[in-house]
């Protein structure tokens, strides 16, 4: 059934219902609120995405909702109605007792939401013995039928095992299971697949999808991927600084937009259908590998040795003015292939080389004067630049450690702040003062301050805003051409691959199972793990308008 077809049997009577809310901010923000006079309803049954650029108020209602709000960010009017009970001054003992019996959230990141130190099973029994009255019996009896619902594979073991025992997938898996075992009414998903492979998204919207259908949970998703959005709402929500600037049917407003942000934001969706690009194939060529291998050696305390190999036998190139793209799933070998060519980490086997010169067994003596040539941009830009630095001293301190005088690495940092689009005030402040967009582009900055053949890009605008990524990956390719840099493009999303890439290698498991024309494999995908890949991809299909 469709998403515009489905029955939504709660519409009269929604689980939630929220009116005129009106969120605070504190004293001296760009804005008197946080979120101003929004309404909207959820209908058992039903799912509303609720999107917009960072800072709209996204997470900000989602935790007014809960009772999560900091006391810097006051409700200072409006109602929030769960099943016809109003919980908007509701005080801290109701909020307990509602929240994952009538009420349930899942969180972005799963690691941050589990408790390190606790068994799965015991954070799910957590749950059921703060709750209800069941014996221990009656309580494992219901942790397993609940794994079990969630399609985690030998739920015996899952129940003993550590968060970090786990992958990514199976994490998220736990959480759901945790704001599902006691049948809520409302479930909250914040950003629940940002951070997952595209297979492993498939896997857990199905999941939401199939829970929510089979127990009629009002579903409230929050997300920046227009893909999800096409993918499961029944509704959409579109937030603008704090307002509600349109709500409809989904295909109402994804193909058929109405106010200009929203049909900004559609216009800013990257298709699956890739560019017609051409690139000098007689260019030099800056970065080849050669059989490349990272082998780990992964031994427990009284478990058997056993190797593990990240990266097999990995072939690629890489020409100047040309950008190869890497996707594959996690675990798939893509960051340890880019950490090994930037000698992060050293390769197992293979060669590495850097025009023409065998980089992959240097020492790092003799690898120091040649790191300038390769630089990469990583996908945090908040966790790769030091709070404590301000922006000048971030992308001078290559420069000066490489031998450029102060002042000129100065007047350099000037130069690139006007190629990444920032006003040269920025170089004074610090990176908290920016937004994410912002950060990475001082990242970039930071990079190109090097002077490098080559850019090695590591899932560097998965975490951005839809707006905001088409902007960086606009200013990436604006780079490219100007500075003719060769550039590996490693990425999850295969709608931003299409459209950058020249050249692409699929990975499984280590290996490269496809490489080619980037418009070659979008269209002609030959091996069957590609083939599984895009078919996972959300929203594959669906034609977005604007307007």
């Amino acid at each position: 059934m469709s998403a515009d077809a489905a029955v939504r049997t709660g519409a009269d009577a929604p689980v939630l219902q929220v009116s005129g809310l009106t969120i605070g901010l504190p004293k001296g923000s760009d804005r008197k609120t946080a979120v101003g006079d929004v309404s909207f309803t959820v209908g058992r049954g039903e799912i509303v995405c609720l999107v917009g650029e960072s800072g709209s108020g996204k997470s900000v209602i989602a935790q007014s909702v809960m009772g999560l709000l900091p006391r810097t960010l006051p409700v200072q009017g409006g109602r929030i109605v769960l099943e016809g009970e109003d919980i908007t001054d509701a005080g801290i003992g109701r909020l307990r007792e509602l929240r994952a019996t009538r009420m349930s959230m899942i969180f972005q990141e799963p690691m941050t939401a589990l408790n390190p130190v606790m068994t799965c099973g015991d954070q799910i029994d957590e749950v059921l013995q703060e709750h209800t009255r069941l014996s221990p019996e009656e309580r494992r009896a219901k942790t397993l039928a609940i794994l079990n619902e969630v399609r985690l594979p030998d739920p015996q073991r899952i129940v003993r095992s550590y968060p970090h025992q786990l992958s990514g997938g199976q994490r998220q898996r736990i959480v759901i299971a945790i704001a599902l075992v006691l049948d809520p009414v409302l479930l909250i998903a914040d950003e629940p697949t940002t951070a997952l492979d595209v297979t492993t998204q498939a896997q857990i919207l199905t999941l939401i999808k199939d829970l929510q259908a089979r127990h009629g949970t009002g579903v409230l998703f929050i997300t920046h991927d227009f893909g999800v959005v096409a993918e499961i709402a029944h509704r959409v929500a579109v937030l603008r600084l704090g307002t509600l600037v349109e709500i409809g049917p989904r295909d109402d407003v994804l193909k058929r937009p109405k106010h200009d942000y929203t049909k900004m934001l559609i216009g800013s969706v990257p298709t699956h259908r890739p560019r017609p690009r051409t690139s000098d194939a007689t260019a030099k060529v800056v970065l080849e590998t050669r059989k490349l291998t990272k082998t780990y050696l992964d031994q427990g305390w009284f478990g058997k040795r056993r190797e593990v190999r990240a990266a097999a036998d990995v072939n690629l190139s890489v020409r100047r003015g040309q950008t190869l793209g890497i996707v594959g799933e996690s675990g798939s070998g893509k960051s340890t292939v880019a950490r090994c060519i930037v000698r992060l980490i050293d390769p197992t086997g293979g060669e590495i080389l850097l025009d023409g010169q065998d980089i992959a067994a240097m020492s790092r003596r003799t690898l120091r004067p040649l790191r300038q040539r390769v630089q990469i941009v990583f996908q945090d830009p908040y966790r790769s630049l030091n709070p404590r630095r301000t922006v000048a001293e971030a992308i001078i301190e290559g420069p000066v450690n490489f031998g450029l005088s102060r002042s000129d690495a100065l007047v350099r940092a000037r130069q690139l702040l006007e190629l990444v689009h920032l006003d040269q005030s920025a170089l004074e402040r610090y990176p908290h003062q920016f937004s994410g967009g912002q950060r990475q582009r001082i990242c970039i900055a930071r990079a190109l301050a090097m002077e490098p053949e080559l850019l090695i890009a590591d899932e560097a605008v998965s975490a951005l805003d839809v707006s905001v990524q088409a902007q960086v990956l606009k200013l990436l390719e604006e780079i490219r051409e100007r500075l003719n840099l060769a550039m590996l493009f490693i990425t999850h999303d295969l709608r931003v691959a299409a459209q950058v890439c020249d050249q692409l290698a699929v990975m499984s498991k280590g290996e490269v199972v496809e490489y080619g024309p980037a418009q070659d494999v979008f269209e002609s995908p030959r091996h069957e793990y590609t083939k599984a890949l895009f078919d996972a991809a959300p929203g594959r299909d669906f034609e977005f308008g604007a307007g």
